[in-house]
Order: C-alpha cells, then structure tokens, then sequence
C-alpha cells in the first residue's frame, strides 16, 4: 500500500474525511505490527498533569493533538511533552488536512536545517504556518541559534520564494550610515553620495526583508522604520519621490525586546508592529537531540574537500558532544567541526581534537546509557563499553581503538585485563554476530 498512515483516536471518521486522506496519498492505519507515520489523538478529556503518559500509549514520531477550545493550559502541557501541532474541535477537514501536509514537508530534505528534537520540530510547524501568511514575524533566539536560516526557511516556503530575499544586521552597520543603508539615498544627500542608491527596503521590494539584531537600532531611526511599515512607501534620503513597498518584514533579536521597551530602549509601538507572529528558538542546550545530526551535517559539509566524508566521531566525542553546554549556540558547534576537520589525526575525531574548553573529568571514558548497575563500577563499565565498541566494528580492533580513542596496542592491554578479569570475549562478539 501507498502512502503513509495515519492513525486517528478519539474522533469519528466520516466518509469525507477518509476520502480526503486518501485523496492525499495518505491511509488509516490499522497495523497493530507496526507504528503509524502520524497520530491524530483527541486530548480534550485528559488533564494536563497526565498528558505525557496518556501520550506513551501512541508511539509514534509525529503527533497532532484534537483539543476543546478554552484549554490552553492543556495545549501547553501537549507542546511540552512534544506534540508537533493542535487543531480545536470540532476539527475541519481542511485544517487538518493542512497540518497533516505540514508534517509531510517537514520530512522532506532540507540542507539549509537540520531538525531532529521535538521542540525544533514544533518551531518549524510554526514556520510553514507563518510562511503561509502576510505578516510580520519576530525571531527570538541566543547568538548563533540560527535565526537567519529559519528567515531564509519562511522565505523559501512563502508565496514571495521566487523574489528576493534581503538581510541586514542592524548591530553591525555604523548608526551614521545605517539610515542611508536601509532607505536608501539619491546623489548629493550627504558628502560621499556621489550616485543614486537604492536601500536594503527597494532591493527587498516584492519579496522579504530581515532586520537581523533590530534591538541594536538607535531610536531616531526606530521611529522613522515604524514610519516606512505603517505607510508601506519608502523615500530615499535628499530625495522627493516616494517609492510604494510590497514587502514581508522578519525581525530577529537576542534581546528581551519587552525589557528594553520597559527601560525605554525601544519604542512600544514598533515592538508591536515586529511582534505580530513571535517564534521563540531554544538554545542548542536545550534541543539534545539535534546536536549529533547537526555535527553530522556539518562534518559532510565540510569534510568534503577534504575526503573526510569517511570520518566519523568516536564514540568519546559523540558523548562530549550531547553534554556540552554550546554557550555559542549552532554557530559554536559549526565552528568546533571546522576546527575537528583541520585537526584530526586519523578517521575517528577524538574528543581532544573537538578544542572545546571542557574540565578533564569530562574527558573521561563513561559507557553510554549504561545501567545504574555498571555505574556502581567504573571498571565494569568500561569493559562493557569496550565490548559494545567491538560488536559495532564487527570485532575488527584497529577501528574499534580509533573510537575508543586509544592506540590498538592499548586496546589489547585492556582485553587482556577483560579475559584476567573471567569476561569471554570472542563469545560475547559470536552471539552479537
């Protein structure tokens, strides 16, 4: 059977319904031998404390949430334990069809983001949601989360994808040329304007502009920006003419833009104006489970001048990666690959080659998702993490001491002390066999 299936709990199928799916290149599922693609599950009688197990019960990758309207304490509880999407009842055909269709395209591949946990996986359901609109969209985030791609990503998936996309970091432009840079100006403004230019607004006309770190901007000039948006024409300086905008703005920033409204830093009414459709990125810190998929692409994307698409992360350095805190986000973890590549000694990245400022306990050898019983002895779960190692590599020691991060004949040492120690190594490796 074609297509992908789709398991719904908690709400009537009518004819309609199932005929919409099926028109859709989607069926119901009803294999109990194996997981749904999605699950459409209705949450509206279950409590918020009860949520994460009630969900436990429908294993699957993509959940969508049916909830009564009014419960947003249950919507957020739903979110939390890592729903991608909620529709109200009574649900309409095409809003779920719409949801349904955005899981789908988050499955396709996309070079430019790499999303793997659920709560990147909700940012960007969100995203195809305000790519499908007009309006103005705030991206909040630390440095370097990748508030630019996920510009880009709204671009792509607008109807204005074929225009350009413009972006201009308000941080990183001198206040007093900032102005011209933005609107634009015509020959004999100011000293130095020797010729027309067009500002960043006109370059952008027709498809989408980002004003990245829009809190940095000085107020003279907020009040100005909130001038070009609620009339939607722009004038270059010195000149006469006013030039008509059709435009789709996306702010970013890593400032609390309600703060800096409070202390007076920023105006409240341009807040007000940028903070229509706000998606908030959580740091790297908080999202695990993207960190080894994007060091993953990242080690491809790099690595390909440099034929090191056959190296890989020793098992050491996979863990350090997961347990680091990435105070400097995805652009950190980008860099900490580069820097890998250019280092590395052999196949296997090891984790001092990562060059990240870790305490020497870190760089300790602890098995990953060992028992609380092998925790109990650190000798034992080495040696269990050895043996691990050696079932991955098919009992092949060279690459199995190049992930462990040690030299072979360091590695025969260690089995010597594991058959001293009464541990049958060659039968362990015959039963993974």
């Amino acid at each position: 059977m074609g297509g992908l299936s789709i398991r719904i709990e908690g709400l009537n199928i009518s004819a309609e319904l199932a005929c919409s799916i099926a028109q859709e290149d989607f069926y119901l599922w009803n294999d109990a031998m194996q997981s749904p693609w999605l699950t459409v599950v209705n949450l509206s009688d279950c409590r918020p404390c009860d949520v994460k197990s009630y969900l436990a019960r429908f294993p699957c990758r993509n959940i969508v949430a049916l909830l009564a309207p009014e419960q947003g304490e249950l919507a957020a509880a739903a979110m939390r334990a890592g729903v991608q999407d909620y529709l109200l009842i009574p649900v309409e055909t095409e809003q779920l069809l719409a949801s349904i269709q955005r899981l789908r395209r988050l499955e396709l591949p996309d070079s430019s983001l790499v999303v793997s946990a659920a709560v990147s996986r909700q940012l960007l359901m969100l995203a195809h949601r305000a790519a499908t609109t007009e309006a103005s969209v705030l991206l909040l985030g630390e440095s370097g989360t990748g508030k630019e791609p996920l510009a880009r990503y709204i671009h792509r998936h607008s109807s204005r994808s074929h225009k350009p996309f413009v972006a201009i970091n308000c941080a990183a432009i001198p206040e007093s040329i900032l102005e011209s840079v933005l609107f634009g100006h015509v020959k004999g403004a100011f000293t130095g304007a020797i010729c027309d230019k067009a500002g960043k607004f006109e370059q952008a006309n027709g498809g989408t502009l980002l004003l990245d770190e829009i809190g940095e901007m000085p107020l003279p000039l907020q009040a100005k920006l909130l001038r070009v948006l609620q009339e939607r024409e722009v004038e270059r300086l010195g000149g006469q003419h006013v030039i008509p905008l059709d435009i789709r703005i996306i702010a970013s920033t890593n400032r609390d833009l309600r703060q800096a409204v409070e202390f007076g830093h920023f105006r409240e009414d341009l807040f007000y104006r940028l903070d229509v459709l706000p998606l908030k990125i959580a740091p790297l810190r908080e999202r695990k489970a993207d960190i080894l998929p994007l060091a993953e692409h990242f080690l491809g994307l790099y690595g390909q001048s440099d034929n090191a698409s056959r190296c890989y992360f020793s098992e050491h350095a996979r863990q350090v990666l997961v347990t680091y805190d990435w105070p400097g986000n995805v652009r950190e973890l980008e860099n900490c690959i580069q820097r890998a590549l250019v280092m590395r000694r052999g196949q296997a990245i090891q984790v001092a080659e990562l060059g990240l400022n870790i305490q020497e306990e870190t760089l300790e050898l602890e098995p990953l998702g060992a028992t609380e019983g092998l925790k109990a002895s650190k000798q034992q779960a080495e040696f269990q993490y050895i043996i691990d190692v050696l079932k991955r590599f098919n009992g092949q020691r060279t690459l199995s001491a190049q992930a462990l991060g040690m030299t072979t004949r360091a590695l025969r040492y260690r089995l010597v002390q594991m058959r001293e120690a009464g541990i049958d190594i060659e039968t362990l490796l015959d039963q993974a066999a």
